[in-house]
């Protein structure tokens, strides 16, 4: 299968590293998208060594060839997993906001191709009206989610808010059994 992995910029951005890994190992090839806040937190250095695939960090990303790597990788995957997606994020998502690569891909996306989304935020920012509402526009049009799960939070507060466990998006994407 042909994974676009979407990381945005949350403090569990470095769990994504892990589930990268895995799925590679899994026999998947994995295309990873970092967004600019991502890159705060992880580097794409560790993601190109374990998918053995380079990196989109930038829209203006190209490689080999005359197609925008953006609609490339939207007309070739098969699943845009999110993990972790943030607030921001998903406010883009739901309003069709295409201003990075990422949000780009997600927008250009084949119509068969699955959308897995991994919030991860401070569980007030989850709750809030207006990202419940971003959530259930995106639910009216297909995508699935993952979490996000209770706990304590980097922000120091206990909650809902935390990015699901890696192996709960693993169950989720059909790499481990239920």
């Amino acid at each position: 299968m042909n994974i676009v992995l979407g990381v945005t910029g949350s403090i569990a951005a470095h769990k994504a590293i892990d589930l990268a890994s895995q799925l590679t190992h899994a026999g998947h090839r994995v295309h990873v998208v970092l967004t600019a806040d991502a890159q705060r937190f992880v580097t794409p250095l560790s993601f190109k060594t374990l998918t053995r695939q380079p990196v989109i960090t930038d829209l203006y990303d190209e490689e080999e060839g005359w197609k925008p790597t953006h609609i490339r990788l939207a007309d070739e995957a098969d699943l845009l997993l999110i993990a972790p997606a943030t607030a921001n994020c998903l406010a883009k998502l739901a309003h069709g906001l295409a201003d990075d690569a990422l949000t780009c891909i997600a927008l250009a996306l084949r119509p068969e191709a699955r959308v897995l989304i991994a919030p991860a935020m401070n569980g007030k920012m989850w709750l809030h009206p207006a990202t419940q509402a971003n959530v259930a526009l995106l639910e009216s049009r297909g995508v699935q989610w993952v979490g996000p799960g209770e706990g304590m939070l980097s922000c120091g507060y206990e909650g809902l808010g935390r990015l699901a466990p890696i192996e709960e998006i693993l169950r989720e994407v059909g790499v481990l059994p239920d």
